[in-house]
């Protein structure tokens, strides 16, 4: 390669070919100016641009030349660029060019100082190049306006509010007033008309808002007709085509219901928009805006935004019609959240009855199984009542469901609930657009586990009525332990109070609609006591002798009132061993569990149970530092297994390589068994996994369980049949 040539200066005929391309190919409008901001030339582009003229203007000002727009303006910035020498660049300028009077136009000029070649004092003029930017700026403009409408229409969930919202917003950025009218059927919650509209169905005018008046004017609500169909106007059209319409001629009547007849299209009109509410392919109803003859009149943009405008506001009025009407489907969604009965297990005999209120409330109840034959029983309350009590507690419900499994202890279930209840609170907020409105809808809840096999009880509250103890004896006590506040405030602690309970006792659970309000007796609680303290009653007796002790009559609170009987699992069902921390001692365990197994009669399980002890067992010496223990229990149609070790470390299932000499027991321990997982004890951790038993042996077992009376139990006694 050769030596790099050095590149020559660009010699004047550069400079002269530059210029003459940008004055004949440049698709902007330049413009050169002298110092006495006259004009010297022009390029091709800026001939005819928005009335400039074609013929030669040298020597006349800019403002001769660009009619239509801010001249004195527009020099005032070019003897700036004169003087300082500093460009501008991006000067927008609004007018109405020959071309187009009607129409405004954006033009954006950028300037920038000419200077000579000798002292730098040397001006010779400025250079302006034009464009226009009124595509962008409309587009621009209709941007924000629909943001606008978007933080400012729909923030609630009522039709009036919106209707006003839109109202408030159209005046004065779209027009000088603005009215909005619904089918009367739409605003009671029902279905919009579907098909032809009939000349006798009401409408109902919900908003008005006028800039020559102060606030909402709202003496147009009320009932009135749809004028016929026959002859058609703009108004009716508008509501069977579902199609918006400019009118532009001040003495077209577009037909609008109002006094006088006109409505907002009365003699001080000048142009008017007709925007039907449509939504999902069915019309709400008709907004109508309107501008005086002294303002500029519409146009199709101007239709273009309006009619987006008004289909967001139909959806957000679609929403609150649906959210209204699902108010009266309140009770039937919040029945369905409820447990319609609850599992049959050997830990607890259970009986519960639900008392509904005048209105859905947000009460609820439940009973979960857990690992190790234990059993979680909850009951809450949501404040409040209608579709938002309900839908609240339906989450509650599932997260406490979905915690249980996770085997976590009561007050953690309750600290996890209570941020779940925060985070819930603060999107409701978000959703109602009004941060200083009282969106918090509070709730308590008491979550009790029991053990059958060491009878120990373990509960925690959040800001809920403590339980009824009734002991075998007869003896009543309140468990006044485990309190915490309420779900939702976020930050506060909850404690879990532990006891053993002896065999038989009776644990009562309920809600505080049970004990207060108005219908409630006097010392309802005293009266509680001393009816679950008579003994000799099923427990379905007890329930309803309490409910007619309690509340006799039906109330305007729901309440809940859920009744466990505890159980104990005896040696015949449980077998412990416990274990030094030696790899030798793994056959043992083996043949441990495969001699129980046989008493039980349950050699078909053999195999699986003793390939499950072994990896569980391998698995506890190898992290533990102390002693395992291995425990089996029969428990219903389930045999559970079970090892604890003094370590807190939870294994995790994952999929060993070919080449890996361990890591499948948890995979064999998975594969053998119905169910498996880990919870933490005081003192380290259990390890589980759950199998069924034989089809015959599982019948046998579960025919020996007392059913919850279920849901046919669950009525007010106060209420009709």
């Amino acid at each position: 390669m050769g030596d790099p040539i050095e590149p020559r200066p660009p010699g004047r005929e550069w400079s002269d070919a530059l210029l003459e391309a940008l004055f004949t190919e440049s698709p902007t409008g330049l413009y050169l100016v002298d110092k006495d901001l006259r004009l010297i030339r022009m390029n091709s582009a800026a001939r005819g641009w928005r009335g400039v003229a074609v013929e030669d203007n040298t020597g006349r000002r800019l403002g001769e030349v660009i009619p239509g727009f801010d001249t004195e303006a527009i020099e005032a910035m070019l003897r700036r660029v004169l003087d300082t020498g500093k460009a501008v660049i991006d000067f927008e300028q609004r007018g109405f060019p020959p071309t187009d009077p009607t129409r405004e136009y954006v033009a954006s000029i950028s300037a920038f100082r000419l200077q000579g070649r000798g002292d730098a004092a040397d001006r010779v003029g400025v250079a302006a190049e034009v464009t226009d930017v009124t595509g962008q700026y409309r587009a621009r403009t209709r941007v924000m306006l629909l943001n606008e409408a978007g933080e400012r229409i729909g923030r609630t969930l009522d039709m009036t509010g919106t209707a006003e919202e839109f109202v408030g917003f159209a005046v004065p950025a779209l027009a000088d007033a603005a009215t909005v009218d619904l089918f009367d059927c739409v605003l009671r919650g029902g279905e919009p008309p579907a098909g032809p509209v009939e000349a006798h169905l009401p409408l109902r005018r919900v908003a008005r808002r006028d800039a020559e008046s102060t606030g909402a004017d709202r003496d147009q609500a009320g009932p009135m007709p749809l004028i016929s169909l026959d002859p058609p106007t703009p108004y009716t059209q508008s509501v069977v085509d579902h199609r918006p319409r400019l009118i532009q001629q001040p003495g077209v009547d577009p037909g609008v219901p109002g006094t006088g007849g006109r409505g907002p299209a009365d003699e001080e009109s000048g142009s008017v928009l007709v925007l039907p509410l449509v939504t999902r392919g069915v019309a709400l109803g008709v907004a109508v805006v309107r501008r005086n003859h002294h303002s500029d009149p519409f146009d199709e943009d101007d239709l273009a935004i309006a009619a987006e405008v008004a289909g967001r506001m139909a959806l957000s009025l679609d929403n609150a019609r649906r959210y209204e009407r699902e108010h009266a489907t309140a009770r039937t969604l919040q029945r369905g959240l409820l447990p319609p009965a609850l599992p049959r297990v050997s830990a607890v005999e259970t009986a519960h009855r639900y008392l509904p209120g005048h209105d859905a409330g947000g009460d609820w109840f439940d009973l979960l199984t857990l690992s190790g034959g234990r059993v979680a029983l909850v009951v809450g309350d949501v404040e409040g009542h209608g579709l938002a009590a309900a839908t609240t507690m339906g989450q509650l419900r599932t997260a406490v469901s979905t915690l249980a499994a996770m085997d976590l202890q009561p007050d953690e279930v309750l600290s996890r609930l209570d941020d779940l209840m925060a985070r819930m609170t603060e999107e409701r907020t978000r959703l109602a657009g009004d941060a200083t409105s009282d969106q918090h809808a509070g709730a308590s809840c008491v979550y009790l586990v029991y053990d059958p096999v060491s009878r120990l009880c373990t509960f925690a509250r959040a800001g809920h009525p403590p339980p009824v103890l009734v002991r075998p004896d007869g003896h009543t006590q309140v468990l006044d332990g485990g309190a915490g506040p309420p779900l939702g405030l976020g930050g506060l602690p909850f404690e879990a109070a532990e006891m053993e309970l002896p065999e038989g006792s009776l644990l009562a659970l309920y809600t505080n609609g049970l004990i207060e309000g108005r219908r409630a007796s006097d010392d309802a609680l005293g009266r509680l006591q001393r009816v679950l303290g008579h003994p000799g009653r099923t427990l379905a007796d007890s329930c309803d002798e309490a409910v007619a002790a309690v509340r006799p009559h039906r109330a305007d609170d729901d309440a809940v009132l859920l009744l466990a009987r505890t159980r104990s699992l005896t040696s015949d069902s449980v077998a412990t061993w416990t274990l030094p921390l030696d790899p030798a001692i793994v056959s043992t365990a083996r043949t441990l569990a495969g001699r129980q197994l046989a008493a039980w009669g349950l050699d078909d399980l053999a195999f699986t149970t003793e390939l499950m002890v072994s990896e569980l067992v391998t698995n506890a010496i190898r992290y533990s530092t102390g002693t395992v223990v291995l425990r089996l229990i029969r428990d219903g149609d389930s045999l559970l297994c079970e090892v604890f070790d003094n370590s807190t470390t939870a294994p995790h299932l994952r999929r060993s390589r070919d080449s890996d000499e361990g890591g499948r027991g948890l995979l064999l321990v998975a594969q053998c068994s119905r169910r498996w997982g880990t919870r933490l004890t005081a003192t380290g951790k259990a390890i589980w996994a759950e199998q069924p038993l034989p089809a015959p042996v599982a019948a046998e077992r579960l025919s020996q369980r007392p059913a919850d009376p279920g849901p046919s139990a669950s009525r007010d006694p106060g209420a009709p049949a």
